[in-house]
């Protein structure tokens, strides 16, 4: 009896011994599974690792062939502009002034680079140059309502002779309105005759390509598209204003077509300008409202039109200034924008240039 229970607990025993020894294989071999899946995981992030660094490397590379192929086709672009500019100087007036930065219209605008010639026409000019100050307006159709002339006698009148000498006055007819055109023309010709013989007052205009595929004419409808589209063609005529008058002067002055001059404001601009000891600065405002009133070095004018041409179909060009004035700040430690108070022009035009449109903000 006693050896019978000695057996079954030998064999109890043995039964436990060996179901102990297959889980204990059961698991060493799930466990070595494991290790296994585990090894070509690693394996496999490896290999994805040296995939994506290989392709990052490719990447970089072509990147860097295309940003020299850009690198190469701009510089390329600028010989050809300036070789075209040395050309069309052979066969312009002598009293025609060619400036190298209206080339820079055809690196934005594609369509312009099929023409010879990217200037405005000069319709009342003597080619001045050598000037302090050149003062910038810019003219379009308002209908039954004119600012011009009144602006234009503001301006002008308030000058000595010798601040009259030592500047130049240019008009921009904005408008493919030839009748306008002539109106203006006809009445600068007979109100300001001392200032035309002396070329101390311009008339030029945009000729009609500059503009044939810069604007979106199409489905135009709506209020909405029609004002984009007027401001638009604002920030590219004040663009173009600027181009020409920068070989002329010094300085550039941006005015406005319906604003009034403030006694001796012209005194004040010059004195105020000499009496800055440094250089250390962008534009200076005299005035607070919009575009008017800004005074720009004519060596600065190139890198502010092309920031504008950048942008212009996004915001107005006095919010493009501002945005411009930002990220100087950011950039530089320096004083960018200088404010003249109290203001020297007065806004007195309640008709907008765009169609239908009323403003009273006169407070500069």
């Amino acid at each position: 009896m006693r050896t019978k229970q000695v057996n079954l607990l030998i064999t109890l025993v043995a039964v436990a011994l060996f179901s102990f020894s297959c889980f204990c294989i059961y698991r060493i071999t799930q466990i070595n599974n494991q290790l296994i899946n585990c090894r070509n995981h690693i394996l496999e992030f490896k290999e994805n690792m040296l995939y994506l660094r290989n392709k990052t490397e490719k990447n970089s590379q072509e990147m860097m062939k295309v940003l020299n192929r850009m690198k190469y086709e701009i510089t390329k672009r600028e010989i050809l502009s300036r070789n075209l500019v040395a050309q069309k100087a052979d066969i312009l007036n002598k009293n025609e002034t060619v400036s190298n930065t209206l080339e820079d219209l055809k690196f934005f605008f594609p369509h312009l680079r099929k023409e010879g010639r990217i200037y405005p026409d000069v319709i009342i000019g003597k080619g001045k140059t050598g000037v302090s100050f050149a003062l910038g307006i810019s003219t379009v159709n308002r209908g039954n309502y004119s600012y011009l002339k009144q602006t234009l006698t503001s301006v002008v009148s308030k000058m000595t002779l010798s601040q009259e000498k030592d500047s130049v006055v240019i008009v921009l007819v904005a408008d493919s309105n030839e009748d306008y055109l002539h109106s203006v023309v006809k009445m600068i010709t007979k109100k300001f005759k001392r200032q035309v013989r002396s070329g101390s007052l311009e008339v030029i205009s945009i000729p009609a390509f500059l503009y044939s595929s810069m604007l979106n004419a199409k489905h135009l409808a709506e209020a909405s598209q029609k004002l984009a589209s007027w401001r638009i063609k604002q920030v590219l005529d004040f663009c173009i204003l600027m181009l020409y008058a920068q070989p002329k002067a010094k300085y550039y002055l941006q005015l406005e077509d319906d604003i009034i001059a403030k006694e001796m404001y012209f005194t004040k601009i010059t004195d105020f300008v000499g009496n800055i000891s440094s250089n250390n600065w962008f534009f200076i405002e005299f005035s607070m409202l919009g575009f008017i009133g800004k005074l720009f070095r004519s060596e600065d004018l190139t890198h502010f039109v092309r920031f504008f041409l950048m942008f212009y179909k996004e915001k107005p060009i006095d919010w493009l200034l501002n945005d411009i004035f930002q990220r100087n700040c950011m950039k530089r430690k320096k004083q960018i924008r200088i404010q003249y108070k109290p203001s020297l022009f007065q806004h007195v035009g309640v008709h907008s240039s765009f169609p239908r449109k009323e403003q009273y903000e006169k407070k500069i």
